[in-house]
C-alpha cells in the first residue's frame, strides 16, 4: 500500500461523500486507504460514513465517543494506518485531493523528506481567519525557524515511522515542521489548492486558532531547545572495536 489518507471530520455530514469521489478521481492508479477519524458528530456524520463504507472497500472509519479535538483525531488516524505514508486532509472540503499526487511524489524523489507541507497562497477564508493565521505563522516563524509559510494548511504528507516518534500532545499539528526537524528530518513545502467551504461551518474562531496555539507555540520551543538526535553505532561484530582480536 503505497498511502494512508487520514481525515478528521466534526459534523461534516454534507462533506463527506463528495470529498470522498474526490479522492477516488485524484488517486487513480495508487494503492491506498482512506480513514475518516468521526471526532464525536452529532450530526449525521457516523451514518452518511456507514453508508459509504458498504460500497468503498478502501475506507474505514473511526469514531471518537467525544468531540477531542483535530489533533486527537489525527493521531487515532495514523495510528491505525497501514500505509507507510500517511496524507492528511481537512473534512471541509476546502483542500484539494487532486494535490496529494504532487506531494507524494516530491517524498518519494528525497529520501531527506519526512513531511511534505501543502502551502495555501490563495486562501478562500474569512478575512479575520486569514489575519489570525497570518499573525500565527509569522510569530512561530520567527521563533521556531521552521521555513515553513504555512503550518495551518490540513493537507499535508508525512512518514508514518517519524509520526510515530514525534511528542504527542493537543495541538500538535500546528507545530508538526518544527517537531520533525527537531527530530531530524526534512521538511518541504509545496503550493495547494484551496477553495471555499462548500457546506457546514468552521470549527475555529479567533480564540481557538490565534492565542491557544501562541501559547503552545512556547511550549514547543522548549520541546526544540532540548532535542535529543544522538548518532550511536556499533563497533564491529559482537559490539568489539574493529581490528580488535
Amino acid at each position: 500500500m503505497d498511502l494512508s489518507l487520514v481525515i478528521p471530520v466534526f459534523n461534516e455530514q454534507d462533506n463527506v461523500q463528495p470529498l470522498l469521489d474526490e479522492i477516488r478521481a485524484a488517486l487513480d492508479g495508487l494503492d491506498y486507504e482512506v480513514l475518516f477519524i468521526d471526532d464525536g458528530s452529532s450530526d449525521a456524520t457516523a451514518q452518511r460514513l456507514a453508508g459509504l463504507q458498504a460500497d468503498e472497500p478502501r475506507l474505514r472509519v473511526l469514531r471518537h465517543p467525544a468531540n477531542l479535538g483535530q489533533s486527537a483525531a489525527l493521531l487515532s488516524g495514523i495510528l491505525a494506518a497501514r500505509a507507510p505514508w500517511i496524507a492528511t486532509l481537512d473534512g471541509d472540503g476546502q483542500n484539494d485531493p487532486a494535490d496529494i499526487p504532487a506531494l507524494y511524489a516530491a517524498a518519494q524523489a528525497d529520501a531527506q523528506l519526512w513531511l511534505v507541507c501543502g502551502w495555501r497562497r490563495q486562501r478562500h477564508d474569512s478575512w479575520l481567519k486569514r489575519l489570525s493565521s497570518r499573525i500565527a505563522n509569522a510569530v512561530r516563524g520567527t521563533l521556531l525557524g521552521d521555513a515553513t509559510p504555512d503550518t495551518g494548511c490540513g493537507l499535508k504528507l508525512l512518514r508514518r515511522d517519524a509520526a510515530l516518534q514525534l511528542p504527542r500532545f493537543d495541538h500538535m499539528h500546528r507545530f508538526l515542521p518544527a517537531l520533525v526537524l527537531r527530530a531530524g528530518g526534512g521538511v518541504r513545502s509545496l503550493p495547494v489548492n484551496h477553495r471555499p467551504r462548500r457546506c457546514g461551518v468552521s470549527k475555529y474562531g479567533l480564540f481557538n486558532r490565534l492565542w491557544i496555539g501562541i501559547v503552545d507555540l512556547f511550549g514547543v520551543l522548549w520541546l526544540r531547545r532540548r532535542a535529543l538526535n544522538p548518532q550511536a553505532r556499533e563497533a564491529g561484530a559482537a559490539g568489539q572495536r574493529p581490528g580488535a582480536s
